[in-house]
C-alpha cells in the first residue's frame, strides 16, 4: 500500500534534476501513506514525471522499491494496491520466459502488462489497485483502478498539465497547479456528504471510474477503456440466478470467503483485523481465526453514550473466537482534538461522522500492526443496510397514493416535532424501536413528493434536499447511475438501491473513508468480502438468499453461524454511528459556532447563510436534528479553511 503521484507536462520544457525535484516534493506531500521510503523516475524529453511512496508490506527488500523498470526496460510502473494471486501469477509468467528480480506484486503487475497488456492484466488480479504505467515503446500513459473503487486515482488537465495521484494535495506543489472550486460539485457534495464519482470538488479534476483503464498519448489525447463493468455483472447475474439448496450456497459462500480472507492474511508485517462486533467484521475475524494458529489481533472503539456502543459487542464475540482484543472508549474530547485535521487527511470536503472513529480505531490498530482487514461492503452486497427494507416498505404503498393524499400526509408529518416522534418511538418493542424517529419521519415526508424509486432511494439518502438552494450559483451534477442505468432488469426495489449503492456509496464514502483514515497513520486495510469474485457471485443469489423474516444478509449470517452462536449477533443493527448531533449541542458548539458565522459565511460568499443558520438555530434549540446535514457544511467550512487560508 503506497502513495503514487506525477504529472506529464506535454511541452516538455522542465530540465530533468528539475522535473525530478518536483515531483519529489508531490510524493512528499503524501508521505503518510508511505512512510517507509520513496522513489521518482522522470524523462525530461517528453514531460513525464512519476512520484511513489512505499509503506512496505510484501518483499520489503530494495528489490520492491518503486518507481519499477520492466525487465526489458519497456515500461515503467508507480503502484498502490495489493494483489493477491500474485504468486499464481507470476508462475504464470515464466512459463511464458519472464524473469524476476524480486518477490513483489508490483513486479508481477508490471511484467504481466508487458506480456498481455494493461486492460488485459487488470482483469486478471484480484485485488486493490491503482496504478500508472508508462509505455516506452509506444508511448502511451495507462491509468488503472481497481474493479470497486478501494484505492483511489485523480487525474485531470490544469494549466494544460495532466496531473495523477492518489491525493489531489500532491499536486498543490506543482507550480502551474491552480485549485478552483467547482461549484457544481460543491452543490453535488451537500446532497451525498461526499464528492461523487468521477467529478472531484477542483474543477478540470477526476476520479477515474472503477473498473477502468484510462490511455493518454503525448499529444494530451485519452481513451477510457472499461476492464469490468459492474452494471455488466448485475445484469449477468440477476439472468442466471443460482436455482440451488440453502446448505450448498451456504457452503460455497464460506468457501469463497475463506480463501478471499486467507488471501488478505498474506503479509510480511504484523496484522489485525477491526471488529465492531456486527456481522460483517464478525465473519471476516471468525474466518481469519479459523485460519490462524495464533490468536488474531481485534480492535474495537466504543462510545460512552447510550445507543451508539457496539464495543460490548465486540468483546463478546472476540471471547469466543479467542482474538487479542483491545478496545477503546471514545470521548468528546477525544473527537474534538482531531478534527481540525480531518480536511488534512481527507482533501475533499467528506462528511461522514464515523470518519472520526474509523481514524481512531486505525490508530489504536496502527499501534500494534502494520495491516488491518475490514468488514467493509458486506451490506451492499447481501441487502443489509435497514433503509433497504424500509424504504421498499415505504415505497411499495406510498406509489399506490395519489399526489395530494402524500402531500397532506407530509403536512401532517411535519405538525409533529422531531422530539416527540422520538418520545412516541418508545412505544414500540426495542427490537422494532428505530433511533432518532424524527429524523426518520421528516424524512419520509421528504420521499413523499418523489415521483419514481430512482428519486425516492435519492431523496432517502440525501442530506440536503434541494443542494442549489445552499451553494450560490451552484448547479448540481447528474452523475451516472442517477443518470443512466434505466435499462437494468432489477427484480426488485431492493436490488436496485443495492445496485445504486455499490457505484455511489460504496467507493466514494465508505472506501474514500477507510483509506484516507487508514492511510492517514500508514495502515493498509483490506477489505475481502470486496473480493470480486464475492461481488459477482452476491449476484447470483435470489433476494430470498439475502433477506428472510424481516432481516437482511440472511446467507452471510448462515456461514457466521458456522463459527460464532447467533445470540451474540442477532441485534438491531448500530452501523458505526457517532452521537456527533449530541456534541455539536455540547462539546463541538464553539468550534461549529465559529465556522457557521453569518460574517464568515457572507465573507467566503459561496453559500446561503440564511439557510445554514436557520438550519443551525433549530439544531440548537432541538426543535430539530440536523446532525448530517450541518455536518456537511462544517466539515466543508474546515476543509477550505485548510486549502485556502494556509
Amino acid at each position: 500500500m503506497c502513495g503514487i503521484t506525477g504529472f506529464f507536462d506535454f511541452k516538455a520544457t522542465m530540465p530533468n534534476p528539475e522535473l525530478l525535484a518536483l515531483v519529489e516534493g508531490m510524493a512528499a506531500k503524501i508521505a503518510h501513506r508511505g512512510p517507509d521510503s520513496f522513489g521518482v523516475w522522470g524523462d525530461a524529453s517528453i514531460g513525464l514525471a512519476l512520484g511513489h511512496r512505499r509503506l512496505s508490506i510484501v518483499d520489503l527488500s530494495e528489490a520492491g522499491h518503486q518507481p519499477m523498470v520492466s525487465y526489458s526496460g519497456r515500461l515503467v510502473i508507480t503502484y498502490n494496491g495489493e494483489i493477491y494471486n500474485a504468486p499464481e501469477l507470476r508462475k504464470e509468467l515464466i512459463a511464458k520466459g519472464c524473469q524476476f528480480q524480486g518477490h513483489s506484486d508490483t513486479e508481477v503487475i508490471l511484467e504481466a502488462c508487458e506480456v498481455w497488456g494493461v486492460a488485459a492484466t487488470c482483469q486478471k488480479l484480484i485485488g486493490m489497485f491503482a496504478f500508472i504505467v508508462w509505455d516506452k515503446q509506444n508511448k502511451q500513459l495507462f491509468l488503472a483502478r481497481d474493479r470497486l473503487g478501494i484505492k483511489p486515482l485523480y487525474w485531470g488537465f490544469n494549466s494544460g498539465i495532466l496531473f495523477f495521484g492518489s491525493q489531489l494535495k500532491s499536486f498543490s506543489v506543482h507550480p502551474a497547479w491552480k485549485a478552483e472550486i467547482d461549484t457544481d460539485a460543491l452543490t453535488s457534495y451537500f446532497r451525498f456528504n461526499y464528492v461523487p464519482t468521477p467529478i472531484s470538488i477542483f474543477r478540470g479534476m477526476q476520479k477515474l471510474i472503477p473498473g477502468t483503464v484510462l490511455s493518454v498519448n503525448p499529444r494530451g489525447q485519452t481513451q477510457e477503456t472499461r476492464f469490468w463493468n459492474f452494471q455488466e455483472i448485475v445484469e449477468a447475474g440477476i439472468s442466471n440466478r443460482r436455482a440451488r439448496l440453502d446448505h450448498e450456497l451456504i457452503e460455497e459462500l464460506d468457501s469463497l470467503l475463506r480463501d478471499a480472507v486467507k488471501r488478505r492474511m498474506v503479509a510480511d508485517v504484523p496484522l489485525g483485523a477491526f471488529l465492531s462486533g456486527g456481522i460483517d467484521s464478525s465473519t471476516v475475524v471468525a474466518l481469519m481465526q479459523a485460519q490462524s494458529e495464533a490468536p488474531i489481533k481485534t480492535f474495537s472503539i466504543g462510545f460512552h453514550e447510550q445507543g451508539y456502543d457496539e464495543a460490548k459487542y465486540a468483546a463478546l464475540v472476540a471471547k469466543h473466537l479467542g482474538t487479542d482484543h483491545h478496545e477503546l472508549y471514545l470521548h468528546a474530547n477525544e473527537a474534538q482534538a482531531i478534527i481540525p485535521d480531518l480536511p488534512v487527511w481527507f482533501d475533499e470536503p467528506f462528511a461522514d461522522a464515523s470518519q472520526i472513529p474509523t481514524f481512531l480505531v486505525s490508530r489504536m490498530a496502527r499501534e500494534q500492526v502494520k495491516v488491518s482487514l475490514s468488514g467493509d461492503g458486506g451490506d451492499e452486497l447481501f441487502a443489509g443496510y435497514s433503509r433497504y427494507l424500509l424504504g421498499h416498505s415505504i415505497w411499495r404503498w406510498m406509489k399506490l397514493l395519489p399526489y395530494w393524499i402524500r402531500k397532506r400526509s407530509a403536512q401532517g408529518i411535519r405538525k409533529i416535532k422531531p422530539q416527540h416522534w422520538d418520545q412516541m418511538a418508545y412505544i414500540l418493542p426495542t427490537s422494532l424501536r428505530p433511533r432518532l424517529m424524527g429524523d426518520k419521519a421528516y424524512k419520509v415526508a421528504d420521499m413523499m413528493m418523489m415521483p419514481s424509486d430512482r428519486h425516492f432511494y435519492r431523496s432517502l439518502i440525501s442530506h440536503w434536499e434541494n443542494p442549489e438552494e445552499i451553494v450560490l450559483g451552484g448547479r448540481e451534477v447528474e452523475t451516472y447511475p442517477w443518470s443512466g442505468a434505466e435499462n437494468i432488469p432489477f427484480k426488485n426495489f431492493i436490488e436496485q438501491m443495492q445496485f445504486f449503492d455499490t457505484l455511489t456509496y460504496l467507493p466514494d464514502d465508505i472506501l474514500t473513508k477507510v483509506d484516507r483514515a487508514s492511510m492517514a497513520l500508514g495502515l493498509e486495510a483490506r477489505v475481502p468480502l470486496l473480493d470480486h469474485r464475492v461481488v459477482e457471485f452476491s449476484w447470483q443469489l435470489p433476494l430470498h438468499m439475502k433477506i428472510r423474516q424481516g432481516k437482511g444478509k440472511w446467507l452471510l449470517r448462515q456461514v457466521l453461524n458456522r463459527y460464532v452462536p447467533s445470540q451474540l449477533i442477532d441485534r438491531p443493527k448500530m452501523g458505526f454511528g457517532v452521537p456527533i448531533g449530541e456534541w455539536l449541542r455540547g462539546p463541538l458548539r464553539e468550534w461549529a459556532e465559529d465556522l457557521l458565522s453569518d460574517d464568515r459565511l457572507k465573507n467566503q460568499g459561496l453559500l446561503n447563510p440564511e439557510l445554514i443558520r436557520t438550519r443551525w438555530m433549530e439544531h440548537l434549540s432541538a426543535c430539530c436534528n440536523w446532525q448530517y446535514s450541518l455536518w456537511g457544511v462544517l466539515m466543508f467550512q474546515a476543509w477550505y479553511d485548510q486549502w485556502y487560508k494556509r
